[in-house]
């Protein structure tokens, strides 16, 4: 599922914002389409226009209420419904990482389908650079795989100087996808928002503080990245443009 909120603050009306030429939450469907590892894929979004653009693409769409909190408190509503109540593990891509990896969401899948985590997302291996970029999710691991934070802020903070090849070597960035069991997830859900979460605007700071175990698959680097902002969005287009140079469109 792709939740796609029309009321975006950062990048206004950011799911209709055109990527080579379509809406922008279309060429995220058709990305994680592409890959084959989904056995359906629903665009969750609150807005009607929202869903006749999905509609006049070929892509599934459903119409949610539009007072979640979260993307996944959106994919959870349609989850619940009895035409998807058939599917053990729910997969949350979010609605504007339209060149997700392939092996990130496999790896997510697997940590809940293989290594028995409630929740799993995954990261790229990055170095230093993106420390201070408040706009990458940085998140920290346990020998186990398993997630024991995520923060905008320059995480594991380096103290020394002198342990800087250390810490590079352990610097993750977070990707923009979840997988999750069914029961998982409607726990998930059913918390109030966690003061972490408020702080740090990152929703899966609600799981951590519940105790839900989250398995971070680590790939060799992350997807493009999402697209938040106007510089995000020329980026993603030029990006687009050298991915489809010389393939009929």
């Amino acid at each position: 599922m792709i939740p796609a909120r029309l009321g975006a603050t950062r990048l206004p009306r950011k799911p209709l914002r055109p990527l080579g030429g379509a809406p922008l939450v279309v060429r995220v469907w058709e990305r994680v389409r592409s890959l084959g590892l989904a056995d359906r894929v629903v665009a969750a979004t609150e807005s009607p226009e929202v869903m006749d653009v999905l509609a006049k693409h070929g892509a599934e769409g459903v119409l949610t209420s539009d007072k979640h909190p979260s993307g996944t408190d959106r994919v959870a509503e349609v989850a619940r419904r009895a035409e998807y109540a058939g599917y053990d593990i729910v997969v949350n891509v979010q609605g504007d990482e339209p060149f997700m990896r392939a092996d990130a969401m496999a790896g997510a899948i697997a940590m809940v389908r293989d290594r028995g985590f409630a929740l799993g997302t995954a990261a790229g291996r990055r170095g230093p650079e993106i420390m201070s970029d408040t706009n990458c999710v940085k998140v920290v691991r346990a020998d186990d795989g398993r997630a024991l934070y995520f923060s905008r802020a320059p995480i594991p903070f380096l103290r020394e100087r002198a342990d800087a090849a250390v810490r590079d070597g352990v610097v993750l960035q977070h990707m923009g996808i979840y997988a999750a069991r069914r029961d998982a997830l409607a726990t998930w859900v059913s918390l109030p928002p966690h003061p972490l979460e408020v702080i740090e605007k990152l929703e899966q700071l609600r799981a951590l503080a519940a105790g839900l175990a989250m398995g971070v698959a680590i790939v060799d680097a992350p997807s493009w990245g999402e697209v938040n902002t106007e510089d995000d969005l020329v980026r993603a287009n030029a990006h687009w443009e050298q991915l489809t140079v010389g393939t009929p469109r």
